[in-house]
């Protein structure tokens, strides 16, 4: 029969896509989809059951299926549909975690669990390492929103794993997500036409294209390579880094630099008015920037993607078309904005 795979968050874009593309893989015979609201996605052939991991009705549909495979893809830092609110994501993050938890440690038939989480759980500090490797403690842990919610759900996570030895346990953490669709706060505030920044800092950014996204996940879902291992705690993201002036210039977008007092305002001032969620976590990604180390993806999981930071970043720029600037005047602007900035800071000096 093959294994029984269920998916959570399909209602989402990323999910729903997982969803479509591990039908096709041979050693998956049957995929369940689950969510609180219909997907406006085309599921393919999976059954899709409407359900509120939050509840622990979750537990009937893991026994009802015989499920022995789940993929957790509904923590995430976005509300889904307008009306929604932090309140909520928290909540779906935490407490739907913690049901689901519940749910496979009843299951008699669980036997590999993957979790969606992300490299936010480092959080971003001034004197952050360099590079995170997955055993680097943060220097200060993230004090709220999606970053905090992550936390606490690989808490979860790991007392299960100790309480279920039986069943292997994958944790991916993922870079900032970018491609042609997608969705999240980095990427939405990417494609403002207009790029808020931190007067003074140059943050180093990392990126996963969502096709590497699908890639990883039906990796870990599955048996392993020889030689790797497809249970443990990963980082994901693709090769290389680019500065926020990079991408500003690669998007044509031309930036504002706001004082550091000031930024907080800005972000709440845009939230307040719907155009991005300019969240306390991600105005601190946008001040230190986060880098982490792939050595444990490549050589223990086995994945190498397919797009490096810059190549994501470039098919998300060509999704979002031109900016209000030619990139070459776009280069030559914030050449002029990094000097000045530098002449500055050597007169305090």
């Amino acid at each position: 029969m093959g294994k029984v795979v269920l998916v959570t968050g399909v209602a989402r874009q990323l999910g729903a896509r997982l969803v479509r593309r591990i039908q096709r893989d041979p050693e998956v015979g049957r995929v369940i989809g689950v969510d609180i609201v219909p997907p406006d996605h085309d599921l393919g052939g999976a059954h899709f059951v409407r359900a509120d991991i939050r509840q622990p009705a979750i537990a009937r549909v893991l026994a009802e299926y015989d499920v022995d495979t789940i993929v957790h893809m509904d923590v995430t830092g976005t509300p889904l549909g307008a009306g929604g609110s932090r309140a909520t994501v928290k909540e779906n993050n935490v407490i739907g975690t913690m049901q689901l938890l519940g749910a496979c440690q009843k299951s008699p038939t669980v036997r590999r669990l993957v979790v969606k989480s992300s490299t936010s759980v480092y959080g971003s500090a001034p004197r952050d390492p360099a590079v995170f490797t997955e055993t680097t403690p943060p220097k200060s842990l993230p004090s709220g929103g999606f970053a905090k919610d992550a936390v606490e759900v690989e808490g979860y996570v790991r007392g299960f794993a100790r309480r279920r030895p039986d069943v292997a346990v994958c944790v991916l953490r993922f870079a900032n997500i970018l491609g042609p669709s997608a969705d999240y706060p980095l990427a939405q505030y990417l494609s403002l036409p207009v790029l808020p920044t931190v007067f003074g800092y140059d943050p180093r950014l990392q990126f996963v294209h969502e096709d590497d996204v699908i890639g990883v996940l039906r990796l870990a879902l599955g048996e392993p390579p020889r030689g790797t291992l497809n249970s443990g705690t990963f980082n994901v993201a693709g090769d290389g880094v680019l500065l926020l002036s990079q991408c500003s210039r690669r998007l044509g977008r031309p930036t504002v630099p706001v004082l550091l007092p000031a930024v907080n305002w800005v972000g709440s001032a845009m939230r307040t008015v719907g155009v991005s969620d300019f969240s306390p976590e991600q105005i601190r990604l946008l001040t230190h920037g986060r880098v982490v180390s792939t050595v444990q993806m490549r050589e223990t999981l086995g994945f190498v993607p397919e797009y490096s930071t810059a190549e994501a970043f470039e098919d998300f720029a060509l999704s979002r078309g031109a900016g209000l600037l030619p990139p070459r005047a776009m280069e030559r602007a914030v050449d002029r904005v990094s000097s000045f900035a530098t002449s500055v800071s050597k007169e305090r000096i």
